[in-house]
């Protein structure tokens, strides 16, 4: 008598992923004209040479994109989006959902007010002509870690069978709320990235296998917004993104690679199945330090080799885009000795606004 087939349950998997990198490079050396103040005001009496000397010997951070005059973040999220339905080869009239993590909404450069209504991933529903009305659209901020937490609720409606396809992008131009006086400009990048999610039928475990999230609200204002450092700023009411780095650094090692395990532990997996860890990047020394504590969580003194793809050192910190564009441009093959093979286990992981953290185990499918 034959066994009977195993049951099988819906996974949420990756069909198709898309980016948009903004054309215009801004290098290290372009900041060397900048005239740069500290919080309480005062002109920095370090040469700018040095300044970015030591930013770039501690973020890794040596170029980054910027949108150009005529973008805003809606109109790079449709880019990236176009590029994923494209990468899945599929009717964008099947999408049951579109989810759009960002913070800022559309920021125009000649009038830098945030714009949110209609929310952004209506504007890119209306852009890709999509005319089903069964494809929902809302918005979600979440700080840096809001395309992650877009990748988690689609996740969960498509296991409670709410929807089949979702369209998740990540959109935002930092470059637009940025205090040119504040050093910590450097860091901020624009960019868009987008991954379309599909229901999947198996037997075995694929595609999503286990998620974590967090929210520590003691510690809410590690980024908020505020006046530029320049006392004599022109416009003295516009805000811009002011963050307490060495308060975030401190936070995030402490919190990131407890939320990475959980979600390992969830997945009954061990440290060492792990075979990519594709990580939220601001700061290339903090994503090292996250990585050897998690490693030492478990005991292990080692960190192996070539387990953390970073784009950070050209792209710089572009917020919500960062991992869903570092997922394409691997499975693109724009990422030298890395790529995607059919079992590998990868885990997502971000923080966002010094608060939010969140993390995803993901098992690379058979497509």
């Amino acid at each position: 008598m034959p066994l009977p087939e195993p049951p099988t349950q819906p996974y949420s998997i990756i069909i198709g992923s898309g980016s948009y990198l903004p054309t215009h490079i801004v290098h290290n050396d372009d900041f060397l004209r900048h005239v740069f103040y500290d919080e309480s005001g005062r002109p920095l009496e370090v040469p700018n040479d040095s300044i970015i000397r030591k930013f770039s010997d501690i973020t890794g951070i040596f170029e980054r994109r910027y949108v150009t005059a005529d973008l805003v973040a809606s109109d790079i999220a449709f880019f990236a989006a176009k590029d994923a339905i494209c990468n899945a080869g599929m009717d964008p009239e099947t999408l049951d959902l579109i989810i759009v993590a960002h913070n800022f909404g559309d920021i125009r450069e000649d009038n830098p007010r945030s714009e949110f209504v209609p929310a952004l991933a209506s504007r890119v529903k209306n852009r890709l002509g999509i005319k089903n009305s069964a494809t929902v659209c809302y918005d979600l901020p979440f700080g840096c870690a809001g395309w992650l937490q877009g990748i988690i609720q689609a996740d969960l409606h498509i296991r409670s069978g709410q929807a089949k396809k979702a369209l998740v992008i990540g959109t935002e131009t930092l470059s637009r709320i940025a205090d040119p006086h504040d050093r910590d400009s450097m860091i901020y990048a624009d960019g868009a990235g987008a991954t379309i999610l599909e229901a999947r039928e198996s037997s075995t475990p694929i595609g999503i296998l286990a998620t974590s999230s967090r929210t520590y609200a003691d510690e809410a204002f590690v980024l908020r917004m505020g006046r530029s450092n320049n006392p004599a700023y022109p416009v003295p009411d516009r805000l811009f993104l002011k963050m307490n780095g060495r308060l975030l650094y401190e936070h995030a090692l402490k919190t990131v690679p407890a939320v990475i395990k959980e979600s390992l532990d969830k997945a009954g997996l061990p440290i060492a199945a792990m075979d990519l860890l594709l990580i939220h990047q601001a700061n290339k020394k903090m994503d090292e330090a996250i990585l050897k504590r998690l490693y030492q969580a478990y005991g292990i003194a080692e960190v192996p080799q070539n387990i953390m793809p970073l784009t950070v050192s050209w792209l710089g910190n572009s917020s919500v885009a960062t991992l869903p564009t570092l997922y394409n441009l691997i499975t693109k093959g724009e990422i030298a000795d890395y790529a995607f093979n059919t079992g590998n286990l990868l885990v997502f992981a971000s923080v966002g606004a010094g608060v939010n953290m969140n993390s995803v185990v993901y098992r690379v499918p058979e497509l």
